[in-house]
């Protein structure tokens, strides 16, 4: 029996070997057998090395084998010490040796003592010849052969800087300039970098949905590859269409020192296949394809990454860590950083391996983490802004909420027998009819799946559209960019129907974006969401749930109720992108700033208590179509294969003669029953025995070798995969066109009138505090309360000049920018909406675009001038309408030309505080001949009427 040393040396020399070094002992030294030589007890001045390493003939580090099980924390010094006694004679690169190794076979700690602050790190296994080489510029003629320890240890000859060195230089060598940058993206990448050199393995960047996570990434990564030469960088995402979105993002970067695009300056790849473009110094893929390419798979199909993992969440929360093995083709020193951009929380445990594989530092970046999140990156969040946070700043939208209650969402319904009732095939949709023998009941679980309830969807629709236009945009015309969640494809498919219908719209109207729409892709279709006027609303399950940028999206509709909090901030997320005006514009015309989002409630989601995800003890309820998914991406596991198996027996009972012939044809002769007790047999311990089975307390693990054969008519056979997807899904639905359904409630949330409420104390205490300071504050508090068209005020001549002691457009739009800055963000739009909603009846003109002198309104109102609430051009024009009256009781009349400019100028006032006679060159007044027309309608009398109406009608 081997000693454990000797057991430790064994596994020491065999990943030795599969790194690229040739292993020897001292009689058998030959350095010239390859480039990297691994010399075993090889003697010292200070003791003898379990192996000294070689490259190109010179000795550059050493390895300390320990058996199985030591603690390596204090053999550090052991391998230190050994790397100062190499004889003077032999060739070496600098002393001490600067590569340093303890390793058990088991576990493997690295040290470069060139590293400013020399700190051993766990590696997954040795580094190959050629990145020592590199690393010291072997045989480059910049490290010369070192015989003289004293002329090195003077300092003569410095050793190469290295990337811990350089990192720790960084920060202050290489000031981040700060142009385009928000604060909150500045502070993170100041946070990041000093995290970097202060040589912390892990980091977290929180930053909320929408506030620039991949811009300020992209930011980064252009810095560690320009300033800390970092080799290459993995960007890691959830799904490809996120890839896409990242590439862009990589793409469309111009560097604020250099002034090109990054991807002029440096390679970037989206990965489309196994295939690795190694002069690229940026990498981005899925961790599946990560893992396909680890496993020395030759293809990996892409159908698997278009899916997010959120909706697999269950299925791979409960598998245990995928084993991996070295592939000489990607090193563990491939990648320097590997950024991990809001990929699913099964990174951290089912793909751990993949990204511990590597012997990179790992920076995370997400909106939404969670406790295995924070534990994962050793709680090193080196920057946490919240959502609150980002609406302050105004980085983000914040969101109000509006329920719709009815009577079958929440109840269900019933059909009674001698009703007629149709039947839906699920896939083909095809229809037919029956006659109820027995009452029809059903509950809210059931309703879209097992059964449609028509007017249930339509109700909602129906309350959506009505109120829209009412309650929720009072002041628009064009339909809001929406996106409703709907349950599954055929629950989409539904909704769309219904949504043109109710609104009287064509196809273009409204459109779903799910993974199974056909005739355009569905990347095309979120463009053209995103950037034209059509669709104006898209319905989808999860394809634009999490991750994907839709920046003029203001509606979100929930349809489908979810319980992870994780997924719901993410699907949150969707609507609190900030826009710019114009961006906003060239989709919805009619709309001024997005400055917040409305979240229609049509489930409860939010009474629901959400939770954050479970441990592996958690129920899982996957779907048939998920449980295949995960077998194709490796998930192998006793409770997938079983709960696989189930699925399969249930569904070879259901199919026909001719199905089941189908089936055999396309497995290569295997029917369903045949697949699911090869599944079975693969996880019984008493068929394939303990040789082949890995069983452990309370679980274990499958022989891959068994699994592999189990598993491959599936995993191996995408084809199949789909068509038994369609196969299970070729059930029918109940279409429930009997019951009528009736609302119960809409209207926004009492969170939300808690919310309107707090903005109206807050506004009003800012009049309060700020009456003495802002001018138009003051100049509104010293206006009395007055019956305008009395005549008593006295009129002040000077030809439509303002008085110092009149509001003008420039001061109100003081008031407005002050109203406007961080950390309240209010607006006039915001201000009033919420005054609507809390006082209904005393406000007017809810409907219609709001103007910047309607501020002076909501002044008059809040500070009780004004009971009511009025549109400021509305109240112009009651005061205009009282004027025309006082001037024909003193027998004034005017003209039809002369009543046409005058009600311009009323107009103008109402919109703009003041009128000059400069303002006759603008507009109509300019095609009616300006200034020298609006002279030859009232001569000499201009300027008195000028000044009278401003006097009269503002403010």
């Amino acid at each position: 029996m081997p000693t454990p040393e000797e057991l430790a040396r064994i596994n020491i020399d065999q990943q030795l070997t599969a790194c690229g070094w040739t292993v020897q002992s001292r009689a058998e030294m030959n350095l010239y057998a390859s480039r990297g030589v691994a010399v075993r007890e090889f003697p010292l001045e200070t003791g003898e090395a379990d192996y000294l390493l070689f490259v190109d003939r010179k000795a550059v580090g050493v390895v300390e084998a320990k058996p199985e099980g030591v603690t390596l924390s204090g053999v550090a010094e052991q391998a230190a010490k050994y790397s100062v006694g190499l004889p003077a004679n032999i060739p070496h690169v600098t002393l001490p040796l600067p590569f340093l190794y303890e390793s058990t076979g088991v576990e493997t700690f690295f040290r470069d003592e060139r590293d400013p602050e020399p700190r051993s790190r766990r590696v997954f296994t040795f580094h190959r010849p050629e990145t020592l080489a590199e690393w010291v510029d072997v045989g480059t003629g910049l490290a010369p052969i070192q015989t003289d320890r004293g002329a090195e240890r003077a300092g003569a000859n410095p050793a190469p800087t290295t990337l811990r060195g350089r990192l720790r230089e960084m920060p202050a060598q290489f000031p981040l300039i700060t142009t385009g940058l928000w604060g909150a993206q500045i502070e993170a990448i100041q946070n990041l970098e000093k995290s970097l050199a202060e040589n912390r393995p892990r980091a977290l960047i929180q930053m909320a949905t929408g506030s620039g996570k991949t811009f300020t990434a992209v930011s980064f990564v252009y810095r560690l590859i320009k300033h800390a030469k970092a080799k290459r960088v993995l960007f890691l995402v959830d799904r490809n269409n996120l890839g896409r979105q990242a590439f862009k993002e990589f793409d469309q970067y111009l560097t604020p020192d250099d002034g090109r695009k990054f991807t002029e300056l440096y390679n970037v790849q989206h990965l489309q296949s196994n295939v690795l473009d190694s002069v690229s110094k940026v990498h981005i893929t899925t961790i599946q394809r990560l893992y396909s390419m680890l496993s020395g798979e030759p293809e990996y199909d892409a159908a698997n990454e278009e899916g997010s993992l959120f909706e697999m969440g269950a299925t791979l929360d409960a598998q245990p860590p995928k084993e991996i093995r070295y592939n000489p083709n990607f090193p563990i020193e491939y990648y320097d950083f590997i950024v991990v951009d809001e990929c699913h929380r099964s990174i951290y445990n089912l793909w751990r391996g993949v990204l511990e594989y590597f012997d990179a530092f790992l920076i995370g970046l997400t909106a939404t983490p969670s406790k295995q999140t924070f534990g994962f990156f050793n709680q090193n969040l080196v920057m946490e802004y919240s959502r609150q946070r980002a609406v302050a700043d105004g980085v983000n939208v914040d969101g109000e909420v509006y329920r719709i209650r009815t009577q079958i969402t929440e109840q269900g319904s019933s059909v009674e027998a001698g009703f007629w009732i149709g039947k839906r095939d699920r896939l083909t949709r095809r229809e037919r009819w029956e006659q109820l023998e027995d009452d029809f009941a059903y509950d809210p679980n059931q309703l879209d799946r097992e059964v449609v309830s028509v007017d249930q969807i339509r109700t909602i629709i129906r309350t959506f559209r009505d109120k829209l236009f009412t309650e929720m945009f009072p002041e628009r015309e064009i339909v809001p960019k929406t996106l409703i969640f709907a349950k599954d494809d055929s629950h989409a498919e539904d909704i769309v129907r219904i949504a043109r219908e109710e609104f009287g719209r064509g196809d273009e109207f409204c459109q779903k974006i799910t993974y199974r729409v056909t005739g355009r892709k569905p990347e095309d279709l979120i463009s053209d969401f995103r950037n034209s006027y059509f669709p104006r609303i898209a319905v989808t399950v999860d394809m634009i749930a999490t991750g994907t940028d839709i920046k003029p999206l203001e509606v979100l509709l929930f349809m489908r109720a979810v319980k992870s909090r994780l997924l719901f901030e993410q699907m949150l997320g969707r609507g609190t992108r900030v826009v710019s005006q114009t961006e906003l514009q060239n989709v919805t015309s009619d709309a001024r700033t997005k400055d917040r989002f409305v979240l229609i409630d049509a489930v409860g989601i939010v009474d629901q208590e959400l939770s954050d995800p479970q441990t592996l003890e958690r129920k899982r309820t996957q779907s048939f179509k998920q449980l295949l998914e995960s077998v194709a991406m490796g998930v192998t596991d006793a409770d997938t294969l079983s709960s696989l198996a189930g699925r399969l027996s249930r569904l070879g009972k259901r199919l026909g003669t001719a199905e089941q012939a189908e089936v055999r044809e396309r497995s290569g002769g295997l029917s369903l029953a045949e697949m699911a007790n090869r599944l079975l047999d693969a996880i019984d311990p008493d068929i394939v025995g303990t040789g082949l089975a890995l069983i452990q307390e309370g679980g274990g693990e499958p022989h891959p070798n068994v699994v592999e054969e189990a598993v491959r008519p599936l995993a191996g056979n995408p084809d199949l995969r789909v068509r038994l997807v369609e196969m299970a899904t070729r059930h029918e639905q109940a279409i429930d066109e009997v019951s009528q359904d009736e609302l119960i409630e809409a209207g926004f949330s009492a969170e939300g009138t808690e919310r309107a409420r707090a903005l109206v104390r807050s506004f009003e205490a800012f009049i309060a505090e700020h009456k003495d300071e802002v001018t138009a504050l003051q100049i509104l508090y010293s206006i009395p309360r007055r019956d305008v068209g009395t005549g008593l005020a006295p009129v002040q001549k000077g030809g439509g000049k303002p008085r110092p002691d009149r509001l003008t457009f420039d001061v109100l739009k003081q008031l407005a920018e002050a109203l406007s800055q961080p950390p309240r963000a209010w607006t006039t739009e915001a201000l009033w909406r919420a005054y609507a909603q809390l006082e209904r009846d005393r406000v007017r003109g809810a409907g219609l675009r709001r103007v910047l002198t309607d501020l002076v309104s909501l002044v008059r109102h809040a500070v009780q001038l004004d009971d009511e609430l009025v549109p400021y051009p509305e109240r112009v024009q009651k005061r205009y309408a009282d004027w025309l009256k006082a001037q024909e009781a003193e027998g004034k009349t005017f003209t039809p030309e002369q009543r046409w400019w005058l009600d311009q100028v009323a107009t103008h006032i109402g919109v703009n505080l003041e009128i000059h006679a400069e303002d006759f060159n603008y507009g109509e007044f300019f095609n009616r001949g300006g200034q020298v027309g609006a002279m030859r309608v009232f001569g000499t009398r201009l300027n008195e009427l000028l000044d009278e109406l401003n006097e009269r009608l503002n403010a």
